[in-house]
This record gives C-alpha cells, sequence and structure tokens, in this order.
C-alpha cells in the first residue's frame, strides 16, 4: 500500500510538471506582445516597474498621465500627477477624453492606464487607446497592469495619491 501511494504521488507530481512545461509561455509573459485585439503595438507599452524609473529619472512636462478607468477607482488611489477622463468604456468617458485630449499637443508624451481588473478583460483601455490614436497622438502609451491597479501598482509600494 504505501509503494502505489508514493507511485501515485511522484505520477501526479509529473503530470503536473509536465502540463507546467507544456503551457504557453504567454501564460507566464503578461508583457509578451499584445494580443490580436489590442489595438497598441508592442512598442507602446509599457511596465509599471519600468514607467516608475521613467517617473523618478526625468520631469518631462509633456508627459501627461491618464487614468481611463472608473472615477471611484480613481479617487481610493492614482498614480501621482494622473488626471481622471473615463471611464473609456462609456460614450460619455470617451467624449471627456476627446475633450480634455483636443487641448494637449499632438506629440505630447501620453501614457493611459485604467487597472480596474485584469488586463484581457479589461473595458476601458481600448477603447480609450484607439480615441487618442484617431486623434493623431504620436506618443501614445499603455500602463500594462496585467492583474489590478492595486495588485501591481498599490501593493508594490508604488506612489500613490488619493482623492480627485
Amino acid at each position: 500500500m504505501k509503494n502505489h501511494s508514493v507511485l501515485t504521488r511522484l505520477l501526479s507530481f509529473f503530470l503536473l510538471l509536465a502540463a507546467y512545461l507544456s503551457a504557453p509561455a504567454s501564460l507566464f509573459d503578461v508583457f509578451a506582445a499584445p494580443a490580436a485585439a489590442d489595438p497598441w503595438s508592442q512598442a507602446q507599452i509599457i511596465s509599471p516597474a519600468d514607467f516608475l524609473k521613467e517617473l523618478k529619472q526625468s520631469h518631462d512636462p509633456s508627459r501627461k498621465i491618464i487614468y481611463v478607468g472608473v472615477h471611484t477607482l480613481y479617487v481610493g488611489a492614482h498614480i501621482p500627477g494622473s488626471v481622471f477622463h473615463g471611464p473609456g468604456s462609456t460614450e460619455q468617458g470617451l467624449a471627456d477624453l476627446k475633450q480634455y485630449a483636443a487641448t494637449l499637443p499632438k506629440d505630447s508624451n501620453i501614457v493611459i492606464y485604467c487597472g480596474c481588473c485584469p488586463l484581457d478583460r479589461c473595458p476601458n483601455l481600448r477603447p480609450a487607446f484607439s480615441t487618442l490614436k484617431e486623434m493623431g497622438f504620436s506618443h501614445l502609451r499603455v500602463l500594462v497592469l496585467p492583474t489590478s491597479f492595486a495588485a501591481d501598482w498599490v501593493d508594490k509600494g508604488y506612489p500613490i495619491e488619493k482623492g480627485s
């Protein structure tokens, strides 16, 4: 009986190991090339760690950080210096974003983010990015928050502001 139990455990271990090793690499690399449905290119994404370095290294007056999620989450915590113009999933939110963006030079260094939910299910980023791209902005990027703003920014101790 004891040999059977050890054998069963070993078999289970090797089956799990085989499943893990055969899984597509994209399951483990959230910063892999964007999905076909994403309107941004690989060059237009930035990770939280890289964006934090960028924020610490230079003060770029042309940089505009735009939160395109829901207002309640923005009030709870957001990246210092960011502005709320959303949500990108609603006509009103996109109209607000367009009105704000119309005041900016087309070569502004724009970084948009949401983080309301896992990136693959986010209803706000893709419409907001597409809207800004259609408006002709040439330096447009997406802050990739694979899980959420809370998990991928706040929980890492990165700087935040609260309130509107």
